[in-house]
């Protein structure tokens, strides 16, 4: 086996593990469970090492025979997929290791959950056969569902069934295109490079097909007015669900467009962006809005990701590198800093109980060493320079700008809502005068809580001072320039 077969096969063989643990040492589940994870993400590092930033093509390609020549285990990693899969296992340790307290039953069902999970997003980053795609797409819901549905909050059920079949509807309909595309090309391949060697399907084809695909992206996205689903999901999960659902997953849409639907129907995507822009504008000042008006801190952070990906998304569409490169590295910083609230919000709950802005006030008093976590982390998702956040946004608005100058517009007022109701949940949460109702229950972060917190704050401020440890890759060996270049010349 070959490296990238370890980090995408290592969940699996690590649920298998957590799995044959015997009931009476039930008690090492998670310990065991978060050890494995830093292992995969220690090994997950030697792609980041080993990446040849000079190189444009799929790295530590494997390809190999599976149903028949056209159904082929094919898999690689380019500068895009290796940052996503890395943020995916960094954030799958901070996920178990936040979790020791507040998974309290059914420990080994969880683990075995969060590990088939994670299986699932990494296939989907380094599939390069659409068939292979879909069924690590489809593997990631179902152990979502059981984390919300079984961990999650007191309207866990209603939550898991709203994500369940939002999601399974646009794969549905991704699945009757990508048969339906292998037909039209011949019905030999589903490999991407076999598609895209063949050139374009007539117009009226690729119209429907496109719609098929850009629904299930947007819907993970999830792109207005297709989030409903993605509150009560954020609400209802617990802290680990929260963290890898706006970490990790919710990139995932914007990765389907990057990958397939921009290569597969570029022609489509241009007559279809302006109303993608549009939509991606409305998320951005409705998600900011929703968030200001949320006495649920959890709420209020999951509606910040409706007007965060809007802004990620808006930067992949006007299609110019500087918009592309934000895009990329955006959903870098969502993933760290929206983790880390709910992370932050959850250490909160275990202590109270409440996630009601309204029942908190004078934290900082009685948790000095939160709040200064806190506050570090608020400033990284509203964009203070010297964090992460404020890279990407700024490369985001750089290259909006040079598109059309009042979509910039747009997306700054954007992040001047998210700067508001960020800084307002700071003061109610955090300052005035201290309730009575919490003030016994409010301890301080302890040990394994600051070890939690601390490489989250390492990457956010190194990630903010030195972008280029990451932008490197992405600038070079992504082929987005192809693609720019195609829809931007004549037909």
């Amino acid at each position: 086996m070959q490296m990238l077969e370890y980090i995408l096969f290592g969940p699996f063989i690590f649920a298998l593990i957590i799995l044959l643990i015997p009931k009476e040492k039930s008690r090492i589940i998670m310990p065991v469970s978060a050890f494995l994870s830093v292992i995969h993400f220690i090994l997950s590092l030697y792609l980041f090492f080993n990446f040849d930033e000079t190189n444009r093509g799929f790295q530590f390609v494997i390809n190999k025979k599976w149903l028949n020549p056209g159904i082929n285990f094919h898999i690689g990693i380019d500068g895009v997929s290796l940052l996503l899969i890395l943020l995916t296992t960094f954030l799958f340790p901070i996920a178990f290791f936040a979790s020791f307290k507040s998974i309290t039953k059914k420990q080994k069902g969880f683990a075995i959950s969060m590990f088939l999970l994670e299986g699932g997003i990494i296939g989907v980053f380094v599939s390069l056969n659409l068939l292979l795609f879909y069924i690590f797409w489809e593997i990631m819901l179902i152990p979502m569902y059981f984390i919300i549905g079984i961990w999650g909050s007191k309207n866990r059920i209603y939550a898991s069934f709203k994500f369940v079949l939002y999601t399974m509807a646009g794969s549905l309909l991704m699945l009757l295109a990508i048969i339906f595309y292998f037909k039209s090309a011949g019905g030999v391949s589903f490999e991407l490079t076999d598609w895209l060697s063949k050139g374009p399907l007539p117009d009226h084809i690729q119209g429907w097909l496109f719609l098929a695909f850009a629904l299930a992206f947007m819907i993970k996205i999830p792109l207005f007015p297709f989030h409903t689903w993605l509150s009560d999901a954020h609400t209802e999960a617990p802290t680990a669900g929260s963290i890898i659902l706006a970490g990790v997953l919710l990139k995932m849409g914007v990765y389907g467009f990057i990958r397939f639907a921009l290569p597969l129907f570029p022609y489509i995507l241009l007559q279809y962006r302006e109303l993608l822009i549009i939509l991606s504008i409305i998320g951005i000042i409705y998600g900011g809005f929703m968030a200001l008006a949320q006495k649920d801190m959890k709420r209020l952070v999951a509606y910040s990701s409706v007007s965060h990906m809007g802004i990620i998304m808006l930067g992949f569409l006007v299609l110019n590198k500087e918009g592309f490169t934000g895009a990329i590295y955006q959903m870098l910083n969502h993933g760290l800093s929206t983790g880390a609230l709910f992370l932050l919000v959850g250490i909160l709950y275990e202590r109270t109980h409440t996630r009601q802005i309204a029942d908190y006030g004078g934290v900082a008093k009685l948790m000095p060493i939160y709040s200064a976590f806190f506050m570090l982390v608020m400033f990284s998702s509203a964009g203070l320079p010297g964090l992460n956040g404020f890279i990407g946004e700024f490369m985001i608005l750089w290259g909006t700008f040079e598109f059309k100058k009042i979509l910039a517009v747009f997306a700054g007022t954007g992040i001047i809502i998210g700067a508001a109701y960020l800084l307002w949940m700071y003061r109610r949460v955090m300052q005035g005068p201290v309730k009575q109702t919490i003030k016994e229950k409010l301890v301080d972060l302890n040990i394994r809580e600051i070890l939690v917190l601390i490489p989250i704050i390492i990457l956010i401020i190194w990630m903010g001072v030195y972008p280029s440890t990451f932008t490197n890759k992405i600038t070079v060996p992504v082929s987005i320039q192809k693609y720019i270049m195609t829809i931007k010349g004549d037909r």
